[in-house]
């Protein structure tokens, strides 16, 4: 079997043994819940309830009437305990509704199947996706509706489903396409259906071989998918090195996957769409992996959108030692975390807590010129030049050397010999262009 794979990259290890061969446990809440009226990429939602409203399981509790944005749903019954700003997992405080659980879990009236999807049109499919508030779950946010509605000169030929989960140790995305396997299928065949001249194909690493063999059984009749196998490596799971990887295609910089003829969509975010069309569930919940060598018994679970971290450290067992590190994600794009007291929002997709020796981050050397950085960056960057530029901020170089091409993988500082804080630099330097355009705009 060919091995499919994208230019460059690293081999990072993958920490993946304490949770792959873990099934995904359901976990019931236990303290308050709290939506943060951003979870996704655009404009925030505003609160359409007010304290001391009850709510239901899939009630739309926070909305906007901007086009680049989505709905959010209380995935619990119970009454709202106030609106105020709260801890996100990105360390900003973000205007959130409270929801005291009452233990019921009394659905809204709009949760319910909403049709074979074969018979609905096109705009009906968009507007249930857009209606159940479900976004990128790989980690952007993006809202899928949005991704699904490309201009009409932009000819999709090709589906991808996102199951490389290159990232190191997690597994929850292995565990849905393991224990979900139909519900992947059938979420990508509704995909199919509003573009019937694409094929579509579920991409996984070769290291996820039996999530490989339960996919092909799923789909050895379906003339129109195909399973296609990765070469494991890091960063595979990129739009972009996925893109190259499955079809040759390079996506022009500034770019995005249509204006190649391709759509990606991740494991998780098609299993949303199925249980949005077929059983007329908005976005509630999502697949979290608590893992990392501090944790006691790493675990995945399946856990109400608006859970408490700290809940679901307690259900992993608690810490065997103090982490030295906690972080929302996985260790190379993950977002240290100030405190566990957060929500689990549309985006988590792995809490890791990490030992001093998993940690551990060496000092800072010279560079040396090595290149090693330019031999590994997915992008075809060069890591080292974007860094001094970053250090003397001198911003306008750094454009001009494409560093807003740079997706913050973090492959350059994990395989330079002298340590240097690469990725920081660069992701410094990108906001004071952003900051700087904004000021000019």
């Amino acid at each position: 079997m060919q091995l499919l794979t994208f230019k460059r990259g690293i081999h990072p290890p993958d920490g993946k043994h304490l949770t792959e061969n873990k099934p995904i446990e359901y976990l019931l809440p236990k303290g308050d819940l709290v939506y943060p009226m951003v979870q996704h990429i655009g404009a925030p939602c505003e609160p359409i309830v007010k304290k001391g409203d009850r709510v239901l399981v899939g009630q739309k509790i926070g909305e906007t009437k901007a086009y680049v944005s989505s709905p959010i749903h209380s995935s619990v019954s119970g009454t709202v305990k106030n609106i105020a700003p709260m801890l996100h997992p990105n360390g900003n405080k973000v205007l959130s509704v409270i929801v005291e659980n009452d233990g019921l879990y009394e659905e809204h009236e709009s949760i319910g199947p909403k049709g074979d999807y074969k018979d609905l049109s096109r705009e009906q499919i968009i507007e249930i996706i857009k209606e159940a508030g479900i976004v990128g779950m790989g980690g952007a946010g993006f809202p899928t509706f949005i991704k699904l509605s490309p201009p009409p000169e932009k000819k999709i030929d090709t589906i991808i489903v996102n199951g490389a989960e290159c990232e190191p140790y997690l597994t929850s995305d292995y565990r849905v396409m393991l224990e979900e396997t139909d519900r992947v299928v059938t979420g990508l065949k509704i995909i199919l259906k509003l573009f019937p001249e694409a094929k579509g194909y579920i991409a996984v690493e070769n290291n996820k071989m039996k999530a490989v063999e339960a996919l092909l059984e799923e789909t050895k009749n379906v003339d129109n998918i195909e399973v296609k196998v990765l070469k494991t490596k890091y960063p595979q799971g990129s739009e972009k090195q996925l893109i190259y990887a499955l079809t040759g295609r390079e996506v022009p910089s500034g770019g995005l996957p249509a204006d190649v003829g391709c759509i990606v969509q991740n494991i998780d975010t098609v299993v949303a769409i199925h249980r949005a069309i077929v059983r007329g569930r908005p976005l509630m919940r999502r697949i979290v992996t608590v893992t990392g060598g501090a944790i006691k018994d790493p675990k995945n679970f399946k856990v109400k959108i608006g859970t408490s971290y700290r809940e679901l450290i307690e259900a992993a067992g608690g810490f065997v030692e103090e982490p030295v590190k906690i972080i929302s994600g996985g260790p190379m794009m993950g977002i240290a975390l100030p405190s566990l007291d957060v929500p689990v929002c549309k985006g988590t997709s792995a809490i890791l807590c990490l030992t001093r020796e998993e940690a551990q981050l060496p000092q800072e050397q010279n560079c040396i010129r090595c290149g090693r950085c330019i031999s590994a960056c997915p992008m075809g960057l060069m890591p080292l030049e974007l860094n001094r530029y970053a250090i003397h901020k001198d911003i306008e170089q750094f454009e001009t050397m494409h560093g807003m091409d740079c997706m913050e993988c973090g492959s350059c500082s994990y395989i330079c010999p002298a340590k240097r804080h690469i990725v920081q630099s660069i992701r410094t330097a990108k906001k004071a262009v952003l900051e700087n355009r904004k000021k000019n705009a």
